[in-house]
């Protein structure tokens, strides 16, 4: 990692280079997926709604900006785009079709009325690598709920393997101080879609990717 790094930092073409990925993703997971592939040379291009972009964007620390929009979005391209105005359908198809990789964090129920369900992008570019990232999947009961990283950490169980024994002072349940759900989804998302892009090369076709929090 640090010698691609490296060689993006000095201009030089990294291992991905050619490789162009459409990041609809926001707050963490999904960015960190990107940031990891802009960083191995791909041209990742980031798409943000209006009028704020990304809500990470908001969340300042000490020194005025949020370093974590900044940390996770290194390396990329970014675009305004209202993905809930039809108007804005015909730009962003358009750029499908120039994309190797889509990253995708919004909820399996709002993706067929945006246009942005597996089937209908496949249409458009058969050999577009989508990877979804969301809290519990595509099905089952919680597959629309809202995701947050602490709630993983509990129902997931790594809660119940922090901290002290239960019988001691302060024991019981603890969270971990890092957003370790998150961090793990992009590290097996990006990994994942190091696969796929290898899989296409002998095949030519594109592969559908679903990444849950709660499963990593």
């Amino acid at each position: 990692m640090s010698g691609a790094t490296g060689a993006v930092k000095r201009g030089l073409p990294g291992p991905l280079a050619g490789i162009r990925v459409l990041d609809l993703t926001s707050f963490l997971g999904g960015p960190y997926a990107g940031m990891l592939l802009a960083d191995l040379g791909a041209d990742v291009i980031k798409v943000e709604a209006p009028p704020g972009g990304d809500p990470s964007r908001n969340r300042q620390d000490h020194v005025g900006y949020s370093s974590t929009y900044a940390g996770v979005n290194r390396n990329k391209r970014s675009v305004v785009l209202d993905l809930k105005n039809p108007e804005a359908r015909p730009l962003l198809h358009a750029l499908i079709k120039r994309c190797d990789v889509i990253l995708l964090s919004i909820r399996p129920k709002s993706r067929p009325g945006l246009g942005l369900d597996y089937e209908s992008l496949r249409a458009i570019n058969p050999r577009l690598i989508y990877c979804s990232i969301t809290g519990y999947g595509q099905t089952g009961p919680y597959a629309d709920r809202p995701c947050y990283y602490f709630v993983f950490q509990a129902e997931g169980g790594l809660m119940s393997i922090t901290g002290e024994r239960d019988d001691l002072p302060g024991g019981g349940p603890q969270k971990v101080g890092i957003a370790m759900a998150d961090l793990t989804t992009g590290l097996y998302a990006s990994i994942a879609i190091l696969a796929a892009l290898n899989h296409r090369n002998a095949t030519g076709e594109g592969q559908y990717i679903d990444m849950a929090l709660l499963d990593c």
